[in-house]
């Protein structure tokens, strides 16, 4: 049996707007190569080691987030399920608090139902 490896993508609005891209852009270096290596890990080790390895954690309904800590810096990135192996990166954030702001979930809410939404109309307009 085949096993397919783990795929993440970042979601891209309508208008062009890259909220991952542009919280990478905002870490320092360091920071982002763990996150990166983070990222990477997940995709190689599969959902299960990655939740063992605490990579990642279920934070909703369809709701994750990849877990980057370096030193006293920890980086989120919340991402949901597409299809088969594949999941789409949403936005990301700095962590201050002990739980993720509900803000930032809302956020990764909308831009997943932003994104449903998307793909449900082009759907249609295949057919």
């Amino acid at each position: 049996m085949k096993k397919y490896k783990l795929k993440f993508e970042e979601y891209i609005r309508p208008d062009g707007k890259n909220e991952v891209r542009e919280f990478y852009g905002s870490l320092p270096l360091k920071d982002l190569a763990k996150l990166k290596a983070t990222i990477y890990n997940i995709e190689e080790h599969g959902l299960y080691i990655s939740e063992r390895m605490e990579w990642v954690k279920k934070i909703d309904n369809d709701l994750y987030e990849v877990r980057s800590k370096l030193g006293s810096n920890i980086q989120r990135v919340l991402y949901f399920h597409i299809i088969n192996n594949k999941y789409m990166l949403t936005n990301g954030f700095t962590k201050k608090t002990g739980k993720t702001p509900p803000r930032v979930i809302e956020h990764a809410k909308l831009l997943r139902r932003e994104y449903k939404e998307i793909v449900e109309r082009e759907n249609i307009n295949e057919k």
